[in-house]
């Protein structure tokens, strides 16, 4: 290709985030602006037009059976964005010591008609130079027999043959991914899991820069009963980020004695409160971080961010950009949160544990796969088939029918289904709660998925640190199995 000439489109991106899903590439800003992408063309010649092109408003407000659009839309920059980026893109070569060939068209105030006669005249002396452009006029469009609907059916048919056939060559793929994990001994597994544990957060929830603020930790007590003292924490992780969460603490720990620890993550729109205030009994947790205080566990929830219906989830079209995810965020915060639980005089550093319920579960499959802290995992009302969750068009159980459009994680079907995240975990306790009238996915996706963990732990000769407990109820906190599982690998 000797010439390209783009119309409409070239801009800053930084606010990418903003504009339709389809465009959010995970990772692009960290390499490529449309500066940096112009860049690539050289020392060939481009031809950039500043001009009105087709606006596409955000999705219409929520209705019967759509309710589930990505906010945002594609409207003309304006022409000092264009000049920018496009002076950006020349600088770049330059600074390349390459030459820059490239030219910036204006229609009328970069607002005007696309394909102006300044632009066509570049494209086509760029083309064939001394040929001159006789007349030029835009082709009449309406002689065009194009069916729109019937265009936007192919196209959509296409894309979704496309995903199905990846989610089906998925499981293959992840078996490529790691067929050079080594289970011939603990060790060894213990071993291959670095690599695949360094990829899992550099590639797939985003590594952030480590923390180098103090903690400087604030506590204000919030409540006491006879048997529990409850604490609010919050702790510095960068200049704008903090973590924050609910320190119970069973009364009448001996002077000297260190407990055990259990993290009590909430779910999708939660808050501490829901988990660990003896005054609230939500019907999804059931104050189990009260309840395992009460049988003598230092437990503590923390405040994930995945709260605020689409104000999180721009959190994340924000980061995603930047090759970051919330998990990203959350891994810091959590990993302050274990600085600090670790230097309290009575908490057992070695012994701090995670049980997470819904989106807690989501946090408990792939934070402590990451954070070795952590000497347990407990995913309850979560534990599935995770892509054919992410990915099926069939079955109802699909975030594809959902708003929840945060679910997807780039790539991961091809690296990270919920065993393989179960392996970075092994050989610590790993366990799942799954109730049968639970929503998240069927007892045989649950059940095809938890055998690959399960096989794992058995092979290595370790198939006692890890079971399911399948009970007859809903997306809840059943706090029986579970609790077994703890006082068994977890006693006080």
């Amino acid at each position: 290709i000797a010439v390209t000439a783009v119309s409409g489109y070239f801009q800053p991106r930084e606010t990418l985030y903003q504009e339709p899903i389809y465009r959010n590439v995970f990772g692009l800003l960290k390499t490529f602006g449309d500066a940096e992408i112009a860049c690539l063309v050289a020392p060939r010649r481009l031809i950039i037009e500043a001009c009105q092109h087709p606006d596409a408003p955000p999705p219409p407000s929520v209705r019967e059976n759509r309710s589930g659009a990505a906010p945002g839309g594609i409207f003309t920059p304006a022409l000092n964005e264009v000049r920018t980026e496009f002076e950006r893109a020349c600088e770049t070569v330059a600074e390349a010591n390459q030459p820059a060939p490239f030219t910036l068209i204006v229609s009328q105030d970069g607002h005007g008609p696309p394909y102006c006669s300044p632009t066509l005249s570049a494209f086509l002396d760029a083309l064939a130079p001394g040929v001159v452009l006789q007349n030029p006029v835009l082709p009449d469009t309406e002689k065009w027999s194009v069916d729109i609907k019937t265009r936007h059916r192919r196209q959509f048919e296409r894309w979704l043959g496309h995903t199905q056939e990846a989610m089906r060559n998925a499981e293959f793929r992840r078996a490529g991914f790691w067929e050079n994990a080594d289970r011939s001994s603990l060790e060894a597994h213990r071993d291959s899991c670095h690599d695949y544990r360094r990829y899992l957060w550099d590639e797939i929830l985003g590594r952030l820069p480590e923390s180098d603020l103090p903690l400087c930790p604030k506590t204000s007590k919030l409540y006491e009963t006879d048997t529990l003292t409850g604490y609010e924490v919050r702790l510095d992780v960068y200049d704008t980020v903090f973590a924050y969460g609910i320190l119970v603490v069973p009364r009448g720990i001996p002077s000297g004695e260190r407990r055990p620890v259990v993290v009590c993550q909430h779910g999708l729109e939660g808050r501490p409160q829901d988990v660990a205030h003896p005054e609230v009994d939500h019907p999804a947790y059931h104050r189990f971080a009260c309840r395992l205080a009460e049988k003598g566990y230092v437990t503590y929830a923390p405040q994930n961010p995945y709260i605020g219906g689409n104000t999180f989830r721009q959190l994340l079209r924000k980061a995603h950009p930047v090759g970051q995810t919330l998990y990203g965020f959350i891994v810091r915060q959590h990993e302050r949160t274990l600085q600090w639980l670790s230097g309290l005089s009575f908490v057992d550093p070695q012994r701090i544990a995670f049980y997470g319920l819904s989106y807690g579960g989501k946090t408990a499959m792939r934070i402590p796969a990451v954070l070795e802290n952590y000497c347990l995992s407990i995913c309850s009302a979560d534990y599935n088939e995770w892509i054919w969750k992410n990915m099926s068009a069939r079955h109802g159980y699909s975030y594809m029918i959902t708003g929840e459009y945060d679910m997807p994680e780039y790539d991961l079907a091809n690296t990270f289904n919920y065993a393989e995240l179960s392996w970075l975990i092994c050989p610590r306790p790993f366990m799942v709660e799954r109730g049968h009238d639970d929503g998240v996915a069927p007892d045989e996706w649950v059940a095809y998925e938890y055998a690959k963990t399960r096989l794992l732990y058995d092979k290595l000769g370790i198939g006692d640190r890890t079971t399911i407990e399948v009970f007859d109820g809903p997306h809840t906190i059943n706090g029986v199995g579970t609790f077994e599982f703890l006082e068994r690998h977890l006693p006080i």
